[in-house]
């Protein structure tokens, strides 16, 4: 019987985004799952030319192939047009940021003989996230903090059926309810009544401050962490610093409809051009993007190939302590495979 080929949209973004997304079209290539790519361009040229914050044509091949494959794009700070990824996650409805983190064989950090496997889960739909700022009068804005039990329900219970389904044993929810009583108090609401759901699990909870404390301190102690979108926007960054940085942590965007995996560093524009960028994180994501398309044997064989490369140390990019180009990168992946 012919293998089932997915097709998938591959946005390579700008910056040093072409350069990985390539590498990752190749690497999973030889994998031998068949992929048919439906290449769409998302760049900041392309969306200040267009006047859209996601142009038409990106988001009706994701609606149509409904899982993406996706590169860095540049956001402006203070000022400019809104960042991609929020206006993306809000346009498909992609609900939960999805953010594993896990110690890299072979790869120096501050934490050398600790195992780090935290699998982190953000609402990524609403909080401050939401976009609804005003300036009251001159020099003084608001911005509003939006929490819902819709939402907030709705996360809590991705959280816990992935850890149950994972066979992990805890979630920590993550707040400032000591102070936004209401707000993330109805968060910690709609967290506990799912929890008394799933009661195989341990749940814990964990002002955000504390939170942060603990992770740079005792960060095996953590399984699954599950927070509103700033919270979690913030904290999985601090997470990734704990095992090398934003270059070896996949993300996925997962909602009921559609999925978009991405890497979550940023478009690195000092260094694209030079064949030196980094394709670990749009790897990993494309690892996630395996199971998703229930192709969970060919996403085992991806992994172990990229943690054997970086156990090997011979084939590593300049950003993690090698010398080796993108492309000897991807072929010492390919070689694992």
């Amino acid at each position: 019987m012919a293998a089932v080929s997915h097709l998938v949209t591959l946005i390579p973004g700008d910056g040093i985004g072409p350069e990985v997304a390539d590498a990752a079209v190749r690497v999973l290539a030889a994998t031998g799952v068949a992929i048919d790519w439906e290449r769409v361009e998302l760049s900041a040229a392309v969306i200040e030319k267009s006047g859209e914050e996601v142009p038409a044509g990106v988001l009706e091949s994701l609606r149509r192939t409904r899982v993406g494959l996706k590169g860095p794009v540049t956001t402006p700070v203070a000022g400019g047009f809104q960042s991609v990824n929020v206006a993306l996650r809000k346009k498909l409805d992609l609900f939960a940021n999805v953010r594993p983190v896990r110690t890299m064989p072979g790869l120096r950090t501050r934490f050398q003989d600790v195992q780090i496997d935290i699998v982190i889960f953000r609402e990524n739909t609403e909080d401050l996230y939401s976009g609804l700022e005003h300036e009251v009068v001159t020099d003084v804005v608001t911005s509003l903090k939006v929490i819902t039990r819709t939402a907030s329900a709705r996360i809590a219970r991705y959280a816990f059926g992935f850890t149950r389904a994972s066979g992990r044993k805890k979630v920590h929810a993550v707040h400032k309810a000591n102070i936004m009583k209401l707000s993330d108090g109805l968060f910690l609401e709609c967290c506990r009544e799912v929890a008394a759901e799933y009661p195989e699990i341990q749940y814990k909870e964990l002002i955000v401050d504390n939170a942060s404390m603990q992770l740079v301190m005792r960060p095996e102690q953590f399984d699954v962490l599950l927070m509103p979108n700033l919270y979690g926007d913030i904290i999985s960054d601090l997470a990734a610093g704990l095992v090398g940085g934003l270059g070896v942590v996949p993300g996925a965007n997962m909602g009921d409809g559609h999925a978009v995996f991405e890497a979550v560093h940023g478009s690195a524009p000092d260094i694209a051009g030079q064949g030196i960028a980094n394709p670990t994180a749009l790897l990993l994501s494309a690892v996630m993007m395996l199971i998703h398309l229930g192709e969970a044997e060919a996403s085992r064989r991806l992994h172990a190939a990229i943690e054997s490369v970086y156990r090997d140390r011979a084939s590593l990019t300049p950003d993690v302590g090698g010398n080796a180009s993108t492309d000897q990168f991807s072929a010492a992946v390919i070689g694992r495979l």
